[in-house]
């Protein structure tokens, strides 16, 4: 859709350059006291087929994107009860559209419904792993190391699955992203955002997450922030004690 957009504006402007020429000297020519002439027409065009149902789709996938990191987002609250440990675990989320971009522009791949489907894949698996960081650093901070610890700690015992979950997936995926086969075309591009996505992913989250989770979470208090009355870990003066 842009090329063909592109080629007629270029036609269109090139056009609208020659009839501009066309006006100034028919109107250099007209005798004082006359009628200006007529101007020349001009093009215009309006795109039909497949082009406007197609950018209807890619921007309600777009939307679909936005939603689908607010969603995690309001999740993510819900279960660590911190908007602040919720932030922390979707820093990871631009990693996995830039990852994505990165690879597709590398492979002159397009920006299309597959492309959109790899991105939303791989922002899930992002933030499978991000969890699992997040959910053993807070564990230990809240055992009494600081957050910096806490956080490399978390790397360290994480590392392993989530070496194993973004490999296995990265592994799946390379026959998609060859594009082998008659049709192995249309369906690389999926493959390719999923791979570039994960790999980005995976960076952020070993070596940028636990710098933000140390950032955001230094100075919290280590008592739950529950306002549940039976939980004897928060600060909530309702809650019972044993």
């Amino acid at each position: 859709a842009t090329q063909v957009m592109s080629a007629v504006e270029a036609v269109r402007k090139d056009d609208d350059a020659k009839k501009d020429e066309l006006d100034k000297a028919a109107a250099a020519a007209v005798a004082p006291g006359q009628p200006a002439p007529p101007k020349a027409g001009r093009i215009t065009y309006e795109l039909r087929g497949q082009i406007p149902p197609l950018r209807q789709m890619m921007s309600g996938l777009g939307v679909g994107l936005l939603l689908a990191l607010v969603a995690i987002f309001l999740m993510l609250t819900a279960n660590f009860q911190s908007f602040r440990l919720s932030l922390v675990t979707v820093a990871a989320a631009p990693a996995v559209v830039a990852g994505a971009c990165a690879v597709l522009w590398a492979t002159s791949s397009t920006l299309n419904i597959q492309s959109f489907i790899g991105v939303i894949m791989g922002l899930g698996v992002a933030m499978a792993n991000a969890i699992l960081v997040v959910t053993f650093a807070e564990q230990r901070r809240r055992e009494g190391e600081t957050s910096a610890v806490a956080a490399e700690n978390a790397v360290v015992a994480r590392l392993r699955p989530i070496l194993m979950t973004s490999c296995a997936m990265l592994a799946g995926m390379l026959p998609m992203a060859l594009g082998l086969g008659e049709s192995g075309q249309q369906t690389a591009p999926l493959g390719r955002a999923v791979m570039g996505s994960l790999v980005a992913a995976t960076i952020a989250t070993l070596f940028i997450l636990p710098a933000v989770f140390a950032l955001i979470q230094g100075r919290r208090s280590t008592a739950s922030p529950s306002l549940h009355p039976m939980d004897l870990e928060s600060n909530n003066e309702g809650g019972l004690a044993s």
